[in-house]
């Protein structure tokens, strides 16, 4: 065997060689790549203003996500005798499997692009003559090829583009995810929160129809009155009895409701809600408010981001028209005697026709269609956040001025009305038929007023994720 035949297999094992060791590599790094980690934290979208756009590199691959373990280490309310809103919208967007879900899509979307954009793979082209080999009339033939596909210039960054565009999008619709699990975290709270309040006001009322009772008996017994005001007493007593069932029930609710969005078993208890919320605040005017959602609604952004893609699906699909290029270079000594060996080098070019316009003219107008589609898309998607926002600012102002009026005017005047019925009683000016419907009008409004604090807050809420995050 010659010289150069042994100088050309040696040649064809180093490259083999060399491809086997860049496979090995890049199988050690995706292997590294795909050990647990946790996933980027990522800002409360209840406390966050607009969203950063995805970064494809700064990506963190999350290969698996485990339920948090039972026991008191799962309570994140452990060291407080007081439930935080904040600490529980924390805890149930870090809790959320949804939200695990979301994350995961949004950076499996974000290695989208350093795939789209880079080359093919080269091509190697291995070719042997086996009747040449151990042959005495003629040297052993053998053949080898490499090519590299190059696109046509754009055609790449077009991909790019598109795959960043869609990375976006999957991160917006992942705040946006955020928003809402912390919307109904925050209207969960506030079910809890009203139904303490409720039991509170039901303790109290309780005590005072009884302190009613005692006197109505003693009224009773000293000839005063009829065995009726004791028995109207006996009647209030067991509505509030009764009152008491129906707050147990939506206390058990509200206490369930939270625990499953903190991936807890519903019966889990939890700590007494604060004694009172926040007072309520200023709201800036609606055209403020809308125009902050325009630039911080994440759902809005998320179509804005796929406009872009859908610009760039129209970039790519005109550049289709043109060919792509895939240069080669060859050794082959198949038909070259040994005198001319310096003609078995060789270099060329390969290129595609793209000669079937009808083909191409369609791809091009079915990408600037959906380009239409996702424009017209974002635009009715303006039109509904602005109604959205206009709408959730209203619902707000009417449940602050109904709390002020029961403040300011209802709850006092119904507290007049029972303290002049509870005179006229011991006087014996009135029945005690009177005095149980005063305070029994002063148990309703206090009632409707908690309802009406806590509808403020949740009117709130909702403003805040019609906005895409705090209003002030």
């Amino acid at each position: 065997m010659s010289s150069r035949w042994r100088a050309g297999c040696l040649a064809l094992g180093l490259c083999f060689c060399g491809c086997q060791s860049a496979s090995q590599e890049r199988s050690s790094r995706l292997t590294a790549q795909s050990a647990p980690q946790a996933a980027a934290p990522v800002d409360s979208p209840a406390l966050a203003t607009k969203p950063e756009p995805a970064d494809a590199s700064a990506i963190t691959v999350v290969a698996s996500f485990q339920q948090p373990p039972a026991g008191a280490s799962d309570d994140p309310f452990a060291a407080t005798g007081e439930l935080s809103l904040d600490a529980l919208v924390t805890a149930a967007l870090d809790r959320n499997p949804t939200l695990e879900g979301l994350t995961a899509a949004w950076q499996a979307a974000a290695q989208r692009c350093p795939q789209v954009v880079s080359l093919d793979d080269p091509m190697m082209q291995v070719a042997f003559a086996p009747a040449s080999i151990g042959s005495s009339s003629v040297d052993p033939a053998y053949a080898v090829q490499i090519s590299q596909k190059l696109p046509w210039p754009g055609k790449r960054e077009s991909r790019g583009s598109a795959a960043r565009s869609e990375a976006n999008a999957a991160y917006q619709e992942l705040q946006d995810s955020r928003l809402q699990i912390a919307e109904l975290t925050r209207l969960a709270f506030y079910d809890f929160y009203l139904a303490q309040r409720d039991a509170e006001l039901n303790a109290d009322n309780l005590r005072v129809t009884q302190a009613y009772r005692e006197t109505a008996l003693r009224k009773y017994q000293a000839n005063l009155v009829t065995q009726q005001d004791v028995l109207q007493a006996d009647v209030e007593l067991a509505e509030l009895d009764r009152r008491q069932i129906e707050i147990d029930r939506m206390r058990r609710v509200a206490e369930a409701r939270i625990n499953v969005l903190l991936r807890r078993p519903p019966q889990t208890p939890l700590p007494r809600p604060p004694h009172a919320l926040p007072p309520a605040g200023p709201i800036p005017p609606p055209d403020d408010l809308e125009q902050t959602a325009l630039a911080h609604r994440p759902d809005l952004a998320a179509l804005q981001a796929r406009v872009e893609a859908e610009k760039a699906a129209v970039d790519l699909a005109c550049r289709e028209q043109y060919p792509d290029v895939e240069v080669f270079g060859r050794y082959d000594t198949f038909w070259q005697p040994q005198s001319q060996a310096d003609l078995r080098g060789q270099v060329g070019v390969n290129f595609n026709l793209p000669i079937y316009r009808k083909k191409l003219t369609a791809a091009t107008s079915e990408a600037m269609f959906r380009l239409s589609q996702r424009q017209a898309e974002y635009e009715q998607r303006r039109l509904d956040v602005s109604y959205e926002v206009r709408s959730a600012f209203e619902r707000v102002e009417e449940a602050r001025r109904s709390a002020e009026l029961y403040a300011q005017r209802l709850i006092p005047a119904a507290e007049r009305n029972v303290a002049a019925a509870r005179a006229n009683y011991d006087t014996s000016k009135t029945t005690f038929l009177t005095v149980a419907q005063s305070q029994r009008d002063l148990i309703a409004l206090k009632e409707k007023q908690q309802q009406a604090i806590v509808d403020f807050h949740r009117r709130e809420t909702e403003l805040e994720r019609a906005i895409g995050g705090p209003i002030r």
